[in-house]
């Protein structure tokens, strides 16, 4: 079946990300935009999944918890988990390799942790934005410990990409599948770096706030509007 997605979308939790992008805003905008599958993938942690994948339950929007994870070269990746445990534990390991450096919240934002029906439940005091100390050859069979996926993100972009910050996609980093910006010509993208040829292309919004959720106007085909479905497509399975 093709399933309208957008699959890498902010909450309150990134400090970049705006107030209003809490749980049950996020899954009923989400709504709105007729999308039956999204994930959330905060900086640097899983701590707000829990809480949306229960505010999607009951709105009726399949939520995949994530991560955008800050490699040691500076690089972004996107970590999808097929629910909220495997994706917290993981959380759990990248926090315990994050920088103890403490958020400003008047320089980088506040970092919020919510519950299911947005109630405040905390904030996170470690900024999130700082790179972990996990190579990118080393974030595809991480996932895979904890029974998730891999993509780098926005792979055309001009800074926080595997080829902004190493110049090329080695394959020997295991990606199947690689996220690019919604403008980008893939066909382009492989015929300058053809090492990318054969590899599924993701286009999300990278939402920060609401409206700009769905603007991607992407569908995939999956067998099911789900994690799992979406963890077994980027597998190539």
């Amino acid at each position: 079946m093709n399933v309208r997605c957008d699959l890498h979308l902010h909450s309150c939790l990134s400090p970049c990300g705006d107030c209003d992008m809490t749980p049950n805003n996020i899954v009923n905008m989400a709504k709105l935009c007729e999308l039956s599958l999204i994930a959330l993938t905060d900086h640097g942690s899983c701590g707000n999944c829990r809480a949306t994948v229960a505010a999607g339950e009951r709105a009726g929007v399949a939520v995949v918890p994530g991560m955008e994870l800050t490699c040691r070269e500076e690089a972004h990746v996107l970590c999808y988990f097929p629910d909220a445990d495997a994706a917290e534990a993981f959380g759990q390991y990248v926090y315990a390799r994050l920088p103890d450096f403490a958020n400003n919240p008047a320089v980088f934002g506040a970092q919020l942790l919510l519950d299911a029906h947005d109630r405040p439940v905390g904030e996170e005091p470690r900024l999130l934005l700082t790179a972990a100390d996990i190579g990118v050859y080393d974030v595809q069979a991480l996932c895979a410990s904890f029974g998730g996926v891999a993509v780098p993100a926005h792979l055309n972009k001009s800074s926080y990409s595997v080829l902004s910050a190493l110049g090329f996609a080695d394959p020997a980093m295991g990606f199947s599948a690689c996220e690019i910006t919604p403008s980008c010509r893939e066909e382009l993208l492989v015929r300058e770096h053809p090492e990318l040829r054969g590899m599924l292309f993701l286009k999300n919004s990278d939402a920060h706030d609401l409206g700009q959720i769905g603007t991607a106007e992407q569908t995939l085909p999956l067998s099911a509007p789900t994690a799992q479905a979406l963890l077994a497509y980027l597998r190539g399975r």
